[in-house]
């Protein structure tokens, strides 16, 4: 196991010196030979004008020109191109088998159906008489069949893509019934999915787990955006509380109001966003063919989606009728959980890492934000049930039409290409992927650009926090005028940015 994307010259824990104005960073263990303050942006001195501008260009002619992401590490920003992208790759790679793909759902489905026969059989109240003990097996049962509804997700995913088979008919149709199944509107997410693939990073444009601005991050919480140096440290119980919030509700949340989506709908060309902003019941949700997700041309297409999830829930509401409910719970909505928790996880920890960046748009290309995912590793699981789709995301962002059975091998072509922008953390395993949970929530809460960024450097933006963790933010004066500075040089279009 090996990682492109854990600390090398990091700034592990930082410790904020109020009185000073300048954050200094410590860590607990020695510091790397290399180690320079080159290498983490030092703080302008205190000024009270937003108005001497000549006087903060001369305070940054002395800063590292370099970009650094949150752990420090100097980032470079990408600049191959598709093409030499799609020319490293094996030409069979790019071979798609309906059969081989029909294989692996046939494969799941009979995982799914021999586990619920077992399960419905055997431990009942006359083979299992103890009611804990038996609870204990249907607990484990919820997890089993939420690991094998992952891998039909990730098949639907696949068919979403075009990459299940060479027929676009056939690859609409396994994905209809099975996400229809899993309660997915089909078309709905595909739709709203490949805009995320076609924008991914963008700050304005992307469609999933879009970071928060200092300036949103900072009113959530009551404050001005030059005040967030001076935050204390998130309880590690809120972040607890956080992550159980965002694993079991965020997926219906991301259907029902956009969570984590874009919010910048007035741009919908048909007028369909005016006015709307994301959450509940404002109009802007994958339910309803008025959103301003989609345009008019695939209205038709989120009805039938509607159809799909009519269908499943007018079977489900039979089946708890005549099994009962609590059976319901147990063999369908338990294990519907762990889908949404994993489909959850695996989405947030492709797009967030310290080590990965964000872009403004006039920095924005489809090449640098393809490369703004990292791989990671779930062994058997990750690998077998759930179809490489962790393991192989950054090929995927780049051509998406490759099918799951080749991606390991077109993954090793490409990485010649990205070199040092191609990013993975697979240490650990299943238990390394679980602790990045934790520690991406506790790294990952707002994203600003360097300090000392020149050129189109100011639209490359990192995740800092205010745990203590890796690069400090900016303090107050100099933000205030650091905003002041990309207004003039880059447009007020892009204050939203900062």
């Amino acid at each position: 196991m090996s990682t492109t994307a854990l600390p090398r010259n990091a700034a592990l824990r930082r410790t904020i010196t109020l009185d000073s104005g300048v954050s200094s960073v410590s860590t607990s263990a020695a510091a790397s030979p290399s180690h320079s303050p080159s290498e983490t942006p030092a703080h302008s001195p205190s000024s009270t004008s937003l108005s001497s501008l000549s006087e903060l260009d001369d305070s940054l002619k002395d800063r590292p020109r370099k970009l650094v992401d949150t752990y420090g590490n100097e980032f470079k920003i990408p600049d191959f191109t598709i093409k030499q992208i799609r020319d490293a790759i094996p030409a069979h790679c790019f071979e798609r088998s309906g059969l081989r793909g029909l294989a692996y759902v046939a494969r799941d489905c009979a995982c799914l159906a021999t586990v619920f026969v077992l399960f419905y059989n055997y431990v009942t109240p006359e083979t299992v008489p103890s009611a804990p003990l038996r609870f204990a097996l249907w607990t484990v049962y919820g997890f089993v069949q939420g690991l094998f509804g992952t891998g039909l997700w990730v098949l639907a995913h696949e068919a979403g893509h075009q990459s299940f088979s060479p027929s676009k008919k056939l690859n609409d149709t396994v994905g209809w019934m099975l996400h229809s199944a899993l309660l997915v509107p089909y078309f709905s997410w595909k739709i709203s999915h490949g805009k995320h693939h076609k924008a991914t990073g963008h700050m304005e444009r992307d469609m999933v787990f879009v970071p928060d601005t200092r300036e949103h991050f900072s009113s959530k919480l009551g404050k001005a955006a030059h005040d967030i140096a001076e935050l204390m440290e998130e309880t590690p119980i809120w972040t607890a509380w956080h992550l159980i919030y965002q694993q079991i509700g965020g997926w219906p949340a991301y259907l029902l109001s956009n969570v984590t989506g874009h919010n910048f709908h007035e741009r919908q060309t048909e007028g369909k966003g005016k006015g709307k902003k994301n959450g509940f019941f404002n109009g802007i949700n994958h339910f309803a063919p008025s959103s301003p997700l989609y345009e008019k041309k695939d209205e038709h297409l989120i009805l039938l989606s509607d159809l799909g999830l009519a269908i499943t829930g007018t079977i489900l509401f039979c089946l708890g009728q005549k099994f009962g409910w609590y059976n319901l719970l147990a063999w369908y909505f338990v294990p519907y959980l762990w889908v949404n928790n994993w489909l959850v996880a695996i989405t947030y920890l492709q797009h967030t890492d310290p080590s990965l960046p964000h872009y403004t748009p006039h920095t924005w290309t489809f090449t640098r934000g393809a490369a703004a995912t990292i791989d990671r590793e779930l062994g058997f699981i990750g690998r077998q049930l759930f179809h490489g789709i962790v393991e192989t995301h950054v090929l995927h962002h780049y051509i998406s039409t490759i099918p799951f059975y080749h991606a390991d091998e077109a993954s090793e072509a490409i990485k010649p290409i990205m070199g040092a922008h191609y990013r993975s953390n697979t240490d650990g395993g299943f238990w390394g992927f679980v602790g990045a949970l934790w520690r991406s929530a506790r790294w990952c809460q707002w994203v600003e650009p360097n300090a000392a960024a020149e050129g189109e450097g100011k639209g490359v933006l990192f995740f800092r926090n205010q745990n203590g963790l890796g690069l400090p933010p900016a303090d107050g004066e100099e933000y205030l005028r650091l905003k002041e500075v990309r207004k003039m040089m880059v447009g007020a279009d892009s204050d939203g940015e900062a």
